[in-house]
């Protein structure tokens, strides 16, 4: 068998050790076709993070994706999720952050230094800031660009919607392209 072991269990275990060491910062545990998801609040992500980490009983030495998400209609604005995995003891876990309009997370480069460009991502296109990360700047997108493409609000032509007005149009649109 090539590549690493992952155990056909969810690691269940982990998730009850983080809601014992975090009762307060903890407020949801997940799970869905075999995953694990650990709802934290933002203020305890990077203390969760390093424990994750550095735990012998968790070990999750890779931070394989951070991915972030807009939504509307909900009381939250944003979920950032980091994807971990443990190479050592075969298991995954995704820990889920929401945030509303203005709330910054803290960045989780100092345990993980791979999520430096993740985070870079999730900030450019989706427009979650990360506090204390080193380097958070667009990388896609241009630095002047004033919008963040994968919101919700903004319109598949490229301009802003009427739900947040304001800003340039980010290219000519589908609707002008046809009259050319």
């Amino acid at each position: 068998m090539e590549g690493p072991y992952i155990a056909p269990d969810p690691p269940r275990a982990v998730a009850g050790r983080l809601k014992e060491r975090f009762p307060d910062a903890v407020t949801e545990i997940a799970e869905f076709r075999g995953e694990i998801t650990v709802v934290v609040s933002r203020d305890a992500l990077a203390d969760i993070a390093r424990f994750l980490r550095d735990d012998p009983e968790t070990a999750f030495d890779m931070l394989t994706a951070v991915t972030g998400t807009h939504f509307l209609d909900r009381d939250y604005d944003y979920e950032v999720l980091h994807h971990l995995l443990s190479l050592t003891r075969g298991h995954r876990l995704r820990i889920k952050t929401r945030l509303r309009e203005g709330e910054t997370l803290a960045s989780v480069v100092p345990v993980w230094a791979g999520a430096n460009w993740l985070e870079r991502e999730v900030y450019d296109l989706v427009g979650v800031r990360f506090s204390g990360h080193p380097d958070l700047r667009r990388i896609i997108m241009p630095e002047d660009y004033p919008d963040h493409p994968l919101r919700k609000d903004f319109d598949v032509e490229g301009g802003p919607t009427e739900r947040r007005p304001g800003g340039r149009v980010a290219s000519p649109g589908f609707r002008d392209m046809e009259s050319v």
